[in-house]
């Protein structure tokens, strides 16, 4: 059953799902574009959109070394800096919904639906 679980396992252990989440979120800030399946790219969306959101609550300089430690559990160093530098002056004025997600063709091996997930 699937009662009060909000986020879906892919048939992957806590620790597998964790990695999987830190390299596509990683890729996904450095190269701003990737190409995924639809269901994937449905729960980036949301966990992009958080931390986004928390890299901008670092105003003043204490603050930011805090976000920054916060920040490198879930994705990689140089994303991190690439995040707190360009990204916060990007989306300055956006309250939400940095991401949007592209539905494509299903893939031709599997018919799995894919997906292109971008920064708006």
């Amino acid at each position: 059953m699937q009662h009060r679980n909000k986020t879906k396992e892919f048939g992957r252990e806590r620790n597998q799902r964790r990695a999987l989440w830190r390299i596509m979120l990683g890729n996904l800030i450095m190269n701003e574009k990737i190409r995924t399946t639809e269901a994937k790219a449905k729960e980036l969306k949301g966990k992009m959109d958080k931390i986004i959101s928390r890299a901008k609550k670092s105003h003043d300089k204490t603050k930011k070394i805090a976000v920054i430690r916060e920040l490198e559990k879930f994705i990689p160093k140089m994303a991190v800096k690439k995040i707190t530098g360009e990204f916060l002056k990007k989306f300055k004025e956006r309250n939400s919904g940095y991401t949007r997600v592209i539905k494509l063709a299903p893939r031709q091996s599997d018919g799995a639906r894919m997906a292109i997930i971008e920064f708006v």
